[in-house]
């Protein structure tokens, strides 16, 4: 099953990085959902991600599709195609659904970490996947909790372990996490490729829907249709 393999540690996310608002001549893709509307800028220095995102949007891929997975103070994932169906049985579970390719990774710390609002790309786990290569269609939004100076510091100590200390903090990403929240123990692992810039509201209410035992809403929510309003200078 293709889903977002994580250790619920430390789990903690909080506010939109319009930290980086200064990159105004990104890629904007505009995600309406059956929730509201949210933008999205797509990193420059992830140009294998941005692009791959980009072509999908253009040729409607994500459009119908549902938010599968919704873990509350953590984040929301959708694009698998297998979600269109509007009769898809409750009891099943999604997540397996997409192309039949994936994406190298992209890792651009310190510049892009998991703050709350970020997009990211999902992938199988490290068993199966030992390079960390990206899912072709699915991705998350990063939602989560808030850190005082002593939670964040344990959060830092849990990625250094599950890293054997190859990645920490720098001094942004601590003041970034402090300020906004986030979910660091995912950085280094799996590929951020954009934030949120508009709507960061949409995304807290998705994050805050009732799930049923497979974390799919149990009312459900769809991406009514992607649209890119501003392409890659």
């Amino acid at each position: 099953m293709l889903r977002l393999f994580v250790l619920f540690l430390v789990v903690c996310v909080a506010a939109p990085s319009l930290v980086h608002a200064r990159r105004d001549r990104r890629a904007v893709v505009r995600i309406e959902t059956t929730a509201g509307t949210m933008r999205v800028a797509l990193h420059d220095d992830t140009p294998l991600h941005r692009d791959n995102f980009l072509r999908l949007c253009d040729e409607g891929f994500y459009d119908s599709l549902l938010f599968h997975r919704v873990i509350r103070d953590f984040m929301i994932q959708a694009g698998d195609p297998n979600s269109r169906r509007l009769d898809w049985p409750r009891d099943s579970v999604l997540g397996d659904g997409g192309p039949d390719y994936t994406i190298a990774p992209e890792f651009r710390l310190p510049d892009h970490c998991h703050l709350r609002g970020a997009l990211a790309m999902a992938r199988e786990g490290d068993d199966v996947n030992p390079e960390r290569r990206s899912s072709a269609s699915q991705f998350y939004l990063v939602w989560g909790r808030s850190f005082t100076e002593t939670t964040l510091g344990q959060a830092r100590a849990s990625l250094q372990e599950q890293s054997g200390g190859e990645i920490d903090l720098s001094r942004d990403m601590w003041h970034d996490y402090l300020m906004l929240g986030g979910t660091p123990h995912l950085d280094g692992t799996y590929t951020v490729f954009g934030e949120i810039v508009e709507g960061l509201g949409v995304l807290k209410q998705i994050q805050r829907t009732e799930t049923d035992a497979n974390d799919r809403p149990v009312n459900d929510v769809r991406i009514l249709r992607t649209v890119v309003e501003r392409r890659p200078r």
